[in-house]
């Protein structure tokens, strides 16, 4: 919306980090060491995976404030998406929280 309504497009390149946040825990969670069930530390590549994760996470809410601190877009388009951000985010947690299933022993 905040690209339509401003005729201004550059607001969606911050789909493109919401489209590959996911990517790195996914990739990197393949790679981690899951040979001692007994463990609760996966390895220093499901960190990795998560660092980087983190980062696309952050930087989805930050290109906004940085393309209209430069002028690029308008506050009004900014500030819508970086709700749209927090309404994507919210609802994925919201699902993930709502549908977990924990093992109890």
């Amino acid at each position: 919306m905040s690209c339509a309504l401003y005729g201004n497009w550059w607001p969606l390149f911050v789909v493109a980090t919401y489209v590959l946040a996911p990517l790195p825990n996914a990739v990197f969670s393949r790679c981690s060491n899951r040979d001692d069930f007994m463990s609760d530390y996966q390895g220093g590549f499901a960190d990795a995976g998560y660092f980087l994760t983190g980062l696309m996470i952050i930087t989805g809410f930050c290109l906004p404030v940085v393309l209209a601190h430069a002028g690029v877009i308008t506050v009004p388009a900014m500030a819508m998406s970086i709700s749209g951000g927090l309404l994507i985010y919210g609802t994925i947690i919201s699902y993930s929280r709502f549908f977990s299933v924990e093992d109890e022993f």
